[in-house]
């Protein structure tokens, strides 16, 4: 085994992700929260977060990885039941595959916001993007991501993920504004 990978396997941590992922159009917002555990690496130099969905996001089945690569590009792979692949960087639009659930469609990505402060212990991930279908608007996106090493010893059970919908004001929660913050459950 190479001195990388040995550095990326010897990072791999069991975390404990947080998602409050926003979606609007112009007829609705729904908001879906999931709280789960899954794996925590690096891969040539950037963070990834892999962890299995759940029936709260409508894509049970499927094992989600977004890498990081800093402040500029976020990329999300999906596979399993429902397989996609959606690029977000910064005031660059990306054509991209992505299963809906009900069949697959190119999609228009165009990032507007990443923001990281993801450490090899944890941090915090957001990312603002828009969806069009045939460049038309489709949807305007935001995900929160809190990632939390899980302190050893603790197999108790986690809250399920929530979907609905919400008036909120669109600010990202508490746990996520203050570094080193989170009222995850532990």
């Amino acid at each position: 085994m190479n001195d990388r990978a040995e550095r990326s396997k010897s990072m791999k941590k069991e975390v404990l992700i947080s998602i409050k992922a926003v979606y609007e159009n112009e007829d609705d917002r729904d908001v879906i929260e999931l709280f789960t555990l899954g794996q925590y690496y690096k891969r040539d130099g950037n963070y990834c977060i892999s962890y299995e969905e759940s029936e709260a996001t409508g894509f049970e089945g499927s094992r989600t990885t977004l890498m990081v690569e800093r402040e500029h590009r976020v990329t999300m792979q999906r596979k399993g039941a429902a397989n996609s692949q959606l690029i977000v960087e910064r005031g660059v639009r990306h054509q991209c595959h992505y299963d809906m659930g009900f069949g697959d469609m190119m999609v228009g990505v165009l990032g507007s916001r990443i923001k990281s402060s993801l450490t090899d212990s944890g941090g915090n991930l957001e990312v603002k993007y828009s969806l069009d279908i045939n460049s038309q608007l489709a949807s305007e996106n935001e995900m929160y991501i809190h990632i939390k090493e899980r302190e050893k010893g603790r197999n108790g059970p986690l809250p399920r993920g929530k979907r609905g919908k919400s008036e909120e004001n669109g600010e990202a929660p508490a746990r996520f504004q203050a570094e080193g913050q989170s009222d995850l459950p532990v």
